[in-house]
């Protein structure tokens, strides 16, 4: 059964082969195997790129956590990402962060909601410090970690860095290049 997802990282597995991992509502996240995708023939040829947002259709592994990559079509390129480097450091920064809060292979269809809607934002607006605090403000409060309107506190990022651990290194740069 095909599943919506978002790429997030591509890893060469062999001369021909990626390993790829997702973000999707219902499969949470989830790496897959996309044989022969590095061949000039390849079937994945042009589909395989960062924050592209396409159905996919996976094999489950019958042991681990490695599942193949059957079959997929894009549904969104999210090329205005790629139109400066703050926007595509700001995606990779959100990236991250799910990443560091979430189980694998768990569904989460709340943040996967707000990564795609962080990324369509990215994709047709200039990133900005404020864009940055929703996105944090948002994830704390979806985590249930802090109201959604918070009274100033305690920040955001600093309730998610006490809870899951060092918060992803893009983030300082990200700020650096906002301010």
């Amino acid at each position: 059964m095909p599943v919506t997802a978002t790429l997030l990282r591509r890893i060469p597995l062999t001369e021909t082969s990626l390993i790829v991992h997702w973000c999707g509502a219902d499969c949470g996240l989830v790496k897959t195997v996309a044989k022969g995708a590095r061949r000039p023939k390849s079937p994945f040829a042009g589909k395989l790129d960062l924050f592209f947002r396409c159905e996919i259709e996976i094999v489950p592994a019958k042991k681990g956590d490695l599942h193949i990559l059957k079959d997929l079509a894009v549904l969104d390129s999210r090329l205005g990402i790629r139109s400066d480097y703050t926007r595509t450091l700001a995606a990779a920064y959100f990236v991250r962060l799910i990443e560091a809060v979430t189980e694998p292979e768990t569904p989460i269809p709340d943040l996967a909601d707000l990564l795609d809607r962080a990324l369509g934002f990215l994709e047709k607006s200039p990133c900005d410090l404020r864009a940055v605090r929703h996105f944090e403000r948002q994830l704390a409060a979806r985590l249930g970690l802090m109201e959604e309107e918070q009274d100033g506190r305690r920040s955001p990022i600093d309730t998610i860095a006490e809870t899951f651990g060092a918060i992803p290194k893009q983030r300082a740069e990200l700020l650096e290049r906002l301010r």
